[in-house]
């Protein structure tokens, strides 16, 4: 342990598992205390048993805002204040063409993707103002800086998301509080699993696509890549930087893919009129 977020008290949402899990493994390697939010209880209890201490698991539903308010109030109550908020929790949602896609499954789409975002952002906010510190981040995606890359709602959500990280970082900051997102590619998680796989438990599957795919080639995303990026936005060493977007993607959203662009191999410059070369 390198001690980078010791003394700081982080909050996850969507701590039990995937990205989430691995943030939580990682601020605590670090030095911090951590809150880890989720509805899924059973796992979240033996993530933070695991954690020691330092780790406390709070069931938060993030489409409540009672529980995200609650979450942040349980980490000032058990550990005396909060220095980082990382709004975590995310589903895929409602898929499928925009002239099928159900209301309903919109709603709660935006209601998980967003609207959590917002409650995090919010209540972060209420208590890191008074100290006059703080790093909120938030869980973008490419598919929030692209189009094309997820379906409707989920890019939605995740547009917003950068758009609510710009306004947010606009105010806080002369509050001290910084505010930054991250946007991943797919990486391997249950969530990406089940996605690409049709099983949340076929990580080598997952992986093995995942690897073919990637503009590094053999080199799928990690979720400990993404924790790493939270981990540097949470800590110090960020500490000029905010109102950011930060991609983990391998370089896809600047046009990096595994096949050779066309400007790979030498020719001869084109110039006007169907000319060629010097």
């Amino acid at each position: 342990m390198s001690g980078r977020l010791a003394g700081r008290v982080a909050a996850i949402t969507g701590a039990s598992s995937g990205i989430g899990r691995a943030a939580a493994e990682r601020f605590v390697e670090e030095g911090a205390e951590v809150v880890l939010g989720d509805i899924q209880d059973d796992a979240g209890r033996a993530l933070a048993e695991s954690l020691g201490d330092g780790a406390v698991f709070a069931r938060c539903d993030v489409t409540s805002e009672d529980d995200v308010a609650g979450l942040v109030d349980t980490a000032v109550d058990r550990f005396g204040h909060l220095d980082i908020m990382y709004n975590n929790a995310g589903i895929v949602g409602a898929v499928g063409p925009i002239d099928t896609t159900p209301t309903d499954e919109w709603h709660a789409s935006i209601d998980i993707l967003l609207h959590g975002v917002f409650y995090g952002v919010k209540h972060a906010a209420r208590v890191m103002k008074p100290r006059m510190v703080g790093s909120i981040i938030s869980m973008a995606s490419t598919a929030g800086v692209m189009g094309g890359l997820g379906p409707h709602a989920y890019a939605t959500a995740k547009h917003a998301v950068v758009g609510l990280t710009k306004n947010a970082a606009a105010e806080l900051c002369r509050f001290g509080i910084r505010v930054n997102c991250i946007a991943p590619a797919s990486v391997l998680t249950p969530m990406v699993a089940f996605a690409h796989t049709g099983d949340h438990t076929n990580m080598d599957g997952a992986r093995a696509e995942l690897a073919a795919n990637s503009p590094l080639i053999g080199r799928p995303g990690l979720a400990t890549d993404v924790a790493n990026a939270a981990l540097w936005l949470a800590s110090e060493e960020s500490g000029y930087t905010s109102g950011h977007c930060l991609t983990t993607d391998a370089g896809y959203t600047t046009g990096a893919r595994p096949d050779a662009p066309g400007f790979a191999d030498y020719a001869p410059m084109i110039r006007e009129a169907g000319r060629i070369g010097l």
